[in-house]
């Protein structure tokens, strides 16, 4: 067993929270106006854990919107799941899908909640640009998101059509080949300083990495007119351009 010290919730003064200094914040209060999974969302998205962070009206209103996008990605204004929700899956998410999985399960086993939490934000994000949600990613994500919105995601749970409590659900899994990125940042330099940063396929071949370096918006403003001496092209790393 290990100890694990937490941080204190300060006051939003920054003070130590005491009756005297009147600013306690009442629990049940917090629970009424903005719900019990917008409390538990916003206490563990506040910083690390072991962090002593003053308390936020304006942290907690952002954690109920999250909330709020999180069910009309999901659920339409009939109440009913959305019908982009399909067992049909294009792919388009796949990787971000399978990058959100590992890093939950790594940060929440680390403790490390608020990165988890932004992790989940950030595959909402993506979701919203998408035509189609895969049911089983849309299952996959509730999951990730119910030891800290329980309530919620076992509304979702029950309207993907789960006769079955979702607290023994399994937990997700990941596809390790989705983690590899396909793209690299490829520098940019003329005559040794920096000019521009290139997001290129890992499979690039030099000649057409050398024309992509070339003809960059903001290569030619440091080229044009010049004389190329030279270029040098180490794929996946730097494209170096010599002028004169």
């Amino acid at each position: 067993q290990k100890l694990y010290n937490q941080g204190m919730i300060l006051g939003n003064n920054h003070e130590k929270m005491s009756k005297s200094k009147g600013n306690v914040v009442n629990p049940d209060e917090v629970v009424e106006q903005y719900g019990a999974d917008t409390l538990r969302v916003y206490e563990m998205f506040m910083g690390p854990l072991d962090a002593s962070i003053a308390w936020s009206e304006d942290g907690l209103a952002g954690s109920r919107r999250f909330l709020d996008r999180v069910w009309r990605l999901f659920i339409d204004d009939e109440d009913q799941l959305r019908d982009r929700i399909t067992t049909v899956n294009d792919h388009r998410l796949d990787k971000i899908y399978n990058q959100t999985v590992k890093k939950v399960t790594d940060d929440f086993e680390a403790l490390h909640f608020n990165t988890g939490i932004s992790q989940l934000m950030v595959f909402v994000n993506e979701a919203y640009k998408v035509d189609a949600l895969p049911v089983e990613y849309v299952e996959g994500f509730v999951k990730l998101l119910a030891p800290i919105a329980p309530h919620m995601m076992a509304e979702i749970w029950e309207k993907l059509g789960h006769a079955e409590t979702l607290t023994y659900a399994a937990w997700p899994t990941y596809d390790e080949k989705f983690l590899v990125d396909d793209t690299v940042e490829v520098i940019v330099q003329v005559n040794g300083k920096l000019r521009a940063k290139l997001q290129v396929a890992k499979d690039i071949d030099k000649d057409t990495l050398q024309d992509l370096a070339l003809n960059d918006e903001n290569v030619l403003k440091f080229t044009e007119g010049k004389n190329i001496v030279k270029v040098i092209v180490v794929p996946g790393k730097i494209v170096n351009i010599v002028v004169k």
